[in-house]
């Protein structure tokens, strides 16, 4: 499979750095815990953690949707919890990418039953082209239209996330 960049690793950290600028002029005063989505957004909320200059607590949820292909199945599955009390908190909901938007449409409704203060959203990538539910993104670090990417924790089939930049992958295809 060929790829792309399209993102290098030098504009991705400018633009997390200034993320993290507005988050932290966002948040001052609050309690805010950083949720990151896995396995997508590991690498994006290590580097969004060390940009936001407040006190944070950071945790992890992990839900299923695409399993080992390219697209979605459109279910959704809870596989991983979060363990932090989430009573008066402010919640930012970190993902790496949001495409269908079904996945983190669901969270934030998940998120929002709890007894969170607010339930935000941050991701590094919004990609409106294959979107099926409206979501609001309140941080986005690019806004995408077109391709399969992958690269600094988005993956294809558990692959490439190594890669420091973000990269068009062509044809993406599962080789069992």
């Amino acid at each position: 499979m060929t790829k792309k960049q399209i993102l290098s690793k030098e504009q991705i950290s400018k633009r997390v750095t200034e993320l993290g600028q507005d988050i932290t002029r966002d948040y001052q005063g609050g309690k805010l815990i950083l949720v990151g989505i896995l396995n997508g957004s590991f690498i994006f909320l290590a580097d969004l953690a060390r940009a936001v200059d407040l006190e944070v607590e950071i945790d992890f949820i992990r839900v299923a949707s695409y399993g080992q292909s390219s697209t979605s199945s459109g279910q959704i599955a809870l596989r991983k919890d979060i363990e932090l009390d989430l009573d008066s908190r402010d919640i930012l909901l970190v993902e790496d990418i949001i495409d269908t938007g079904r996945t983190i449409a669901f969270l934030k409704d998940y998120f929002a039953r709890k007894t969170a203060n607010s339930v935000k959203i941050c991701a590094l990538i919004d990609k409106k082209e294959r979107r099926e539910v409206e979501v609001e993104c309140d941080y986005a670090g690019f806004t995408l239209d077109h391709g399969f990417l992958v690269g600094y924790g988005l993956d294809f089939a558990e692959q490439y996330r190594q890669l420091p930049g973000i990269y068009h992958l062509e044809n993406p295809q599962v080789i069992s």
